[in-house]
């Protein structure tokens, strides 16, 4: 990869014409910061950088070191959406040709949800679009103050489908039919109120704060325990709350307490030190 990652953490191999799309930077610590880098473009996606992304997320799932992940768009804007030329292209395709188009892109939202890390989108400028729909595939979601928003496909006859699951999981079904219905733009505030925001701040620099505070905060973090409790909320929600379910919830605390990270975790608690993942 053209741009690799700033220390040891992670070695990503020289292997994709498309790797230039996307940066990727790291820390001793296990922080990654995703980087989509088509700023003349506004970072809006085509081929290439969904194919750059999948590719990211798919070396980062398998890469050791790694505590959290953050998304984020280069030159002030997080993504507006579909490109412009890849849209015109997209006019005289086949319904075949556009299901295998759609298709990448539902793989590389689905390679990003299923990132065994916490991930976090850090938004600046607009997220139109497909770009919203990553915020949603994302667990949490910082945005500034003047961040925009919107699932505007309707307004070209069209609708957001590759994104829907990870929207409708983010903000429900009421909320995602209003604004897939109207196609309006809203800002940082009512994507806090609706759940697709987790944090609004005041500019850039807050955002940067932000960051390295959710970073530091994940080293006290079981990074095993933390892809377990992900895989948790998927597999109980919407459950019913029966025998089935309380034995089965009970069989996983009871593995985990045995588990070599609850045993660490629970035994630096008692004897007052830091767990080793904390480091030490």
């Amino acid at each position: 990869m053209s741009n690799p990652i700033a220390d040891p953490l992670v070695e990503l191999p020289d292997v994709s014409p498309t790797a230039d799309l996307v940066r990727i930077e790291g820390t001793e610590s296990g922080a990654v910061t995703v980087t989509l880098n088509r700023a003349a473009k506004k970072n809006a996606f085509d081929a290439g950088l969904i194919s750059a992304m999948a590719e990211a997320f798919e070396t980062l799932r398998g890469a050791e070191g790694v505590r959290v992940v953050f998304l984020r768009g280069a030159g002030g804007t997080f993504s507006a959406g579909a490109d412009l030329d890849w849209m015109r292209e997209a006019v005289d395709r086949t319904e075949a040709d556009n299901r295998e188009d759609a298709f990448a892109m539902a793989r590389m939202l689905k390679a990003l949800w299923d990132l065994p890390h916490l991930t976090v989108a850090l938004v600046e400028g607009a997220a139109f679009g497909g770009g919203a729909g990553v915020v949603a595939a994302c667990d949490a979601a910082v945005a500034v103050a003047d961040a925009r928003f919107s699932f505007s496909e309707v307004k070209l006859g069209l609708i957001p489908a590759t994104v829907s699951p990870y929207v409708v999981a983010a903000i429900g079904p009421r909320a995602a039919r209003g604004l897939f219905a109207s196609g309006r733009a809203f800002d940082a505030e009512h994507a806090l109120r609706i759940g697709l925001v987790s944090e609004v701040v005041a500019d850039a620099a807050a955002l940067d704060a932000a960051r390295d505070r959710i970073g530091a905060e994940m080293l006290a973090c079981a990074p095993g325990a933390v892809a377990d409790a992900k895989d948790l909320v998927g597999d109980v929600y919407g459950r019913e709350i029966d025998h089935g379910l309380m034995e089965e919830t009970a069989k996983r605390i009871a593995a985990a307490r045995v588990g070599e990270e609850g045993q660490e975790g629970v035994r630096a608690f008692l004897e007052r030190r830091k767990p080793s993942w904390a480091g030490g």
